[in-house]
């Protein structure tokens, strides 16, 4: 007996502790800290559905607990009387139900269609210009690219986008079925590789300060053995920062080493990772053609291959074995081996590729 007691006090402390850290979470990856117009609607929705659920359960407790003390059985009782069939209960148990569904259900889909709504994606000023700005993704084994179509822009990992504005995405894929997914922005959007998904997002600035302009984005649609590792990141920054690192992108021309080492890098690069690899943010290469991340603005990224620490050392061991870090990738096998010197200078001259910072 006390054997059993000591594990039912022990359930009970796991089980109380499991409760209490699933409301944990970072405010640049929670879904429970929405940071945007989208994200809150649907939080706000949550909640309601689940206080909803919550009376439900109350209710439900509470005449369960009448029944039982009401009519139970005592010695020498009469059977109760008896209410098979009554029409009244029978409405009251259907009807509530429905109600309870239609309550729901309006806000729902209320909010669905509103935020299905993307007619404004494809609004063009008289200059036959976009007024709000689109963003192609694309998602790759293990990687997502970001495409500026209108502003003449590719990049991948870093997600740059403008505060107090909606975004829209055209969400695809380049192989398997992935799923588009920022926590604190708005609910997830899959993938596919056969059409493509349309959805907006927006960022408040002053949840973007609390994070210092920095979300958390992942692939929510297991794709292989290295799916949990398909992270990227959001700058989400004010509009006129956003203007000026689109001018810097556009302005952006060949990088030029300036050390001998990321010289000799360049060298290693051109003979090795050019010919799946570019370094600077130019769209003209077709989707089909775009096997492996673009490397531009690479030195001011925040992470190397998105989940490792951005510095020369992490980006050296990536290099020489991505696929202890990224089970399945197709980096892995793709270049011949380097050697320790040919590691330093290329790494030299990747750390070097950077827009706008001078």
């Amino acid at each position: 007996m006390k054997k059993w007691l000591r594990k039912w006090r022990l359930a009970t402390v796991i089980a109380v502790l499991a409760l209490v850290l699933s409301g944990c979470g970072e405010p640049f990856l929670s879904a429970l800290k929405p940071a945007g117009e989208v994200a809150k609607q649907q939080y706000d929705l949550i909640l309601f559905s689940l206080g909803i659920m919550t009376l439900v359960v109350i209710v439900v407790v509470v005449l369960f607990a009448i029944v039982l003390v009401r009519f139970r059985r005592k010695n020498n009782s009469e059977i109760p009387k008896q209410v098979e069939g009554s029409h009244t209960l029978e409405i009251i148990w259907t009807v509530i139900p429905i109600i309870i569904i239609l309550v729901l259900a309006v806000p729902t889909v209320a909010a669905t269609f509103s935020q299905g709504d993307v007619s404004a994606m494809d609004k063009k000023d008289k200059d036959g210009n976009r007024e709000n700005l689109v963003v192609n993704v694309r998602a790759h084994l293990y990687w997502w690219e970001f495409e500026y179509e209108d502003l003449g822009i590719l990049t991948s990992q870093d997600l740059v986008i403008p505060t107090d504005q909606k975004v829209y995405f055209n969400v695809e894929s380049a192989d398997i079925k992935h799923s588009f997914w920022i926590p604190p922005l708005g609910g997830k959007l899959d993938a596919n590789p056969e059409n493509v998904n349309k959805f907006f997002l927006s960022v408040d600035q002053d949840k973007a300060d609390d994070v210092n302009n920095i979300f958390y984005g992942k692939c929510a649609e297991l794709c292989g053995p290295s799916h949990a590792y398909m992270d990227f990141k959001v700058k989400a920054i004010p509009q006129d920062e956003f203007d000026q690192w689109v001018a810097d992108m556009q302005n952006a021309e060949e990088p030029v080493p300036t050390s001998e080492l990321a010289k000799k890098g360049e060298e290693v690069f051109n003979d090795s990772c050019i010919s799946c690899h570019a370094v600077t943010p130019s769209n003209d290469t077709p989707p089909q053609a775009r096997t492996a991340p673009n490397l531009a603005d690479f030195g001011n990224r925040e992470t190397v291959a998105g989940i490792l620490e951005h510095n020369e050392e992490s980006l050296k061991e990536w290099i020489k074995d991505p696929e202890q870090f990224k089970p399945g990738n197709k980096m892995t096998g793709a270049y011949p081996d380097l050697k320790d010197d040919e590691l330093d200078a290329l790494a030299a001259y990747l750390m070097e590729l950077k827009v706008g910072n001078e």
